[in-house]
């Protein structure tokens, strides 16, 4: 796959590193194969929820973690030396998926349910962040005087 030059986007642009990053990342991520399959749903307004299927696998196989905005998600099923199989169709390989979080993406929790595990995230908005009305009234707006400055 060709790299893309992303470059000329930090010219014109402040503040968007971490988007450029992430842009970066994913271009050059995800040699996953497809495995295990899963599914991103919009549950409602600010909640989601990833659905893996992970069929054979029990809670102690799984493990999840959040560190610096991926989500990573890991299955290592130990190998039983003990059977002895005629025919072996299921493989029960290991695997590691990574969700890149946007900001304020926290985790919720997380099931495992027939089969398929489920992660559930809430987008936090912070009140600093949240769109607010400013009144437009006669206050005096503060300025500095040159002559208290020098």
């Amino acid at each position: 796959m060709a790299t893309i030059d992303l470059t000329p986007l930090y010219r014109s642009t402040i503040g968007f590193d971490r988007m450029a990053s992430i842009l970066d990342a994913a271009l050059r991520a995800d040699n996953s194969n497809g495995y295990p399959p899963y599914n991103i749903e919009v549950v409602e307004e600010n909640r989601y929820q990833i659905s893996l299927a992970v069929a054979g696998f029990e809670e102690q196989e799984l493990e999840i973690e959040v560190e610096g905005g991926v989500l990573t998600v890991r299955g290592r099923k130990a190998d039983d030396e003990n059977k002895r199989y005629l025919h072996k169709g299921i493989a029960f390989r290991s695997f590691e998926r990574k969700f890149n979080l946007a900001d304020h993406v926290q985790v919720e929790g997380a099931a495992l349910k027939n089969g398929l595990l489920v992660v559930e995230l809430l987008k936090v908005i912070p009140d600093q962040m949240k769109p607010r009305r400013v009144p437009i009234g006669s206050t005096t707006l503060r300025t500095i005087d040159a002559d208290k400055a020098a």
